[in-house]
Order: structure tokens, then C-alpha cells, then sequence
């Protein structure tokens, strides 16, 4: 049986964490596309986008949690993935932001670094752990 089809009681409170602040995140996200907050004051706006930044910032403590309650093994192999992926993110997202300065690159938002972030962790997961 391999480490990721074993569901301890860790893992179990991961994934759930992990769909309840990903489905806050896209749900607002997806209702801001849709125009349902345009006609919101400045001060209103900086709220929202403040509320909708928490889905990732409780995604990121589910992940810590999940280390915090695993055994030494697991929480090495998760720290290991965890901070390659974060450099990565960095760097890749930093290169474009020089691409951007010095080459004219197309502007990509900020907040696209954690949607980089993610696939570079699943990554690290199947190649490096």
C-alpha cells in the first residue's frame, strides 16, 4: 500500500481543509468574474480581495498542519517537497518578472504565484521526494 492511498486521520483533515478553502477561493473568484462585486467602493474591494487571498493562506496552513500532525517521515518528505516547490515558484515567478522588466514581457498578476506554486509541488512530489 503506498503513502498517499493510506488515509490517516492527518491526511483525512487535509483534504478536507484543502476542499472547504479551495471551494471559498473559487467560489469567490468565480462570483468576481462574473461582475457580482464590480460596484464595490475602494475600501469594500481591498476587503474582498483580502478575504479571497485567506482560501490560500488556510490551504497553506492545512498543508503545515498536515506536516505538524504527521510522523517524522512524512513530515520530512512534505517539508522537502514544500520548500523546493516555494523556491521554484520564486524563481520561475521572479525570472518572468525580469522578463517583464527587460523584455517586454506580457504582465502577469502577482497573485498567480500560489497557481504556480501547486503544479510545481505535485511535481516535486513525483520527481524529487
Amino acid at each position: 500500500m503506498s503513502q498517499t492511498s493510506q488515509r490517516t486521520p492527518a491526511l483525512k483533515s487535509y483534504i478536507e481543509r484543502t476542499i472547504g478553502f479551495m471551494a471559498a477561493y473559487v467560489g469567490l473568484n468565480i462570483a468576481a468574474i462574473l461582475g457580482i462585486f464590480d460596484q464595490l467602493s475602494q475600501p469594500m474591494a481591498i476587503a474582498l480581495a483580502m478575504v479571497i487571498s485567506t482560501g490560500i493562506a488556510g490551504q497553506i496552513w492545512a498543508t503545515l498542519a498536515l506536516m505538524r500532525d504527521s510522523d517524522e517521515y512524512v513530515r520530512s518528505l512534505f517539508a522537502k517537497r514544500f520548500i523546493i516547490a516555494a523556491g521554484l515558484a520564486m524563481a520561475i515567478f521572479s525570472g518572468w518578472g525580469f522578463c517583464e522588466s527587460y523584455a517586454d514581457a506580457p504582465h502577469i498578476p502577482g497573485f498567480m504565484i500560489y497557481p504556480l506554486f501547486s503544479p510545481v509541488c505535485a511535481f516535486v512530489k513525483t520527481t524529487y521526494a
